[in-house]
């Protein structure tokens, strides 16, 4: 999937543990290992939002897109 998720890097930046951030958003720590290891097909706002709050960080800082390999230029599918 072309969206990469970043907890990991604002983890780091915060010192922040996987267990303590988990509990700060009220999610399991499984949840949110299936999230930052990219398994999920979909994140809620209200997650998100959390996640920022407890980050102290903005969406982009979590989430960006990458083209995956081979993908071809689709502006022709609009």
């Amino acid at each position: 999937m072309p969206i990469i998720v970043d907890i990991d890097v604002m983890l780091a930046r915060r010192k922040m543990a996987v267990g303590t951030l988990a509990d700060r958003i009220g999610i399991t720590p499984a949840n949110l290992a299936v999230l930052k290891n990219g398994r999920a097909k979909a994140v809620r706002l209200t997650t998100l939002a959390a996640l920022c709050e407890a980050l102290d960080c903005q969406p982009g800082d979590l989430l960006r897109w990458e083209p995956e390999d081979g993908a071809e230029d689709t502006d022709a599918n609009w």
